[in-house]
């Protein structure tokens, strides 16, 4: 297979679907919360009675071949639990439906129409890779989506997506400029899908800010069970010179560790390489499995939207784990999943919050987003604030608000910072050839 599938709306990064909206212009009224403090509300002033509990889903594949996410419904339905013994959100119980997407479009549109009937106010800390299949049900219903993983050219540009971080966009781009200095060629191992089409060019808008030539772009199935073939054909590309140290990028989602196990073995016969790829792709728990120190990770520089899992500003989501959710496996905190949907239910609790004691419905929720609401995440992300066209509209992204990343390293099998404090790859994303 050779050259570009043309570039459908379905995935990152391009443009805008036809037709879509702008998101409505933002109002005077800011209103501010944080992940621990509300700002004034008098709990239990609000519309409605105690026994009409306010009613959200959260969906994710689950179970497939491919990128499975169980944790992000499993901590939402956790989430539930710890509010509700709070008190709620101003008084009204918190009710979380779920939904498994299974990785299908079908099955994403049938989630969407279930949170259509059902009558929920939002959608919230979700993953999916059907945008064209689950919005247009909620924007007919006018269901805003809060904290999606991002993963879709949508969750950029629909006016009812409400995204909490900046999705593979800026991953890509902050890993394409911590390594430029460092690395000499680079090969970018990605799914042979149309999500995977538009990761090179991402990677190498950060390679080119930095100098450095972009990357070799090896496709590869995202639901093999080996990657031999794959790592070879990678080792060949960038140990070609002697004198620079290349360095090998797998993104393949849940497939990543299936492939750095191949790499692990074919790498033996080669000059020395490195490593880099996302949070989403390894996690803490992918590195000990596959030998910590000893493993192919040792050294790999890893972008993430978030603080480390170690992070003291984490606490709180730890704590809604193990009082709420203890033993459950499916949930694990240093995965990126999990923190957004953390981060997107905080959202979701400030905007009821600012309601006040007035109506809590899905246009109610959306006026409150699209009105001026700051969301503080207690230093997790920067301030959250939706604008009618953000910073990064020009290059396709209007509701992209949140373009910090996070860089960390794996040393003696540890994820830790490699950095202090987060790396805003606005200026990287505005000069890319997203076109």
């Amino acid at each position: 297979m050779s050259g570009r599938r043309p570039i459908r709306s379905t995935f990152l990064p391009m443009f805008t679907r036809p037709g879509r909206a702008t998101a409505l212009a933002s109002g005077a009224l800011v209103a501010c919360a944080s992940l621990t403090a509300g700002c004034g509300v008098v709990p239990g002033a609000t519309g409605g009675s105690e026994d009409d509990p306010i009613k959200v889903m959260t969906w994710a594949p689950q179970n497939t071949d491919a990128t499975n996410k169980p944790g992000m419904p499993a901590f939402a339905q956790a989430y539930a639990r710890w509010i509700n013994a709070k008190g709620g959100i101003n008084g009204r119980k918190l009710t979380v439906l779920t939904c498994n997407d299974r990785n299908d479009s079908v099955a994403a549109a049938k989630c969407a129409r279930r949170a259509v009937k059902e009558g929920v106010v939002a959608v919230i800390g979700s993953y999916s890779q059907h945008s064209d299949s689950f919005f247009p049900p909620l924007e007919g219903e006018g269901i805003p989506y809060i904290g999606g993983y991002g993963v879709t050219t949508d969750e950029f540009t629909s006016p009812l997506s409400y995204p909490v971080n900046g999705g593979a966009p800026t991953l890509l781009a902050g890993l394409g400029k911590a390594l430029a200095p460092s690395c000499g060629p680079v090969a970018l191992i990605r799914p042979d899908t149309i999500a995977g089409d538009e990761l090179p060019v991402l990677l190498d808008s950060g390679l080119t800010a930095g100098g450095h030539a972009v990357a070799e772009d090896l496709r590869a199935a995202e639901d093999a069970t080996e990657y031999s073939e794959k790592s070879e054909e990678a080792l060949e590309s960038i140990t070609t010179d002697p004198e620079k140290n290349g360095c090998v990028v797998p993104s393949i989602g849940d497939r990543t560790g299936t492939f750095m196990d191949s790499f692990r073995r074919a790498r033996e016969d080669y000059p020395e390489v490195r490593t880099g790829t996302v949070l989403g792709s390894v996690d803490q728990t992918v590195i000990d499995a596959s030998g910590g120190p000893s493993g192919p990770y040792e050294g790999s520089y890893i972008t993430g939207w978030y603080p480390v899992e170690t992070d003291p500003r984490w606490d709180t989501m730890k704590k809604v784990i193990s009082e709420k959710a203890f033993g459950d496996n499916r949930i694990d905190p240093a995965d990126a999943g999990v923190q957004t949907t953390w981060i997107a239910y905080a959202v979701f609790k400030a905007a009821v919050e600012s309601l006040g004691d007035g109506e809590i419905s899905a246009d109610a929720v959306r006026r409150a987003l699209d009105h001026g609401l700051e969301v503080d995440t207690g230093g997790l992300t920067p301030t959250l604030r939706w604008e009618s066209q953000a910073e990064l509209a020009s290059v396709g992204f209007p509701r992209l608000v949140n373009t910090d990343v996070t860089l960390q390293v794996v040393r003696n099998g540890r994820l830790v910072s490699a950095k202090k404090g987060f790396t805003d790859v606005t200026n990287t994303l505005k000069n890319a050839d997203l076109n």
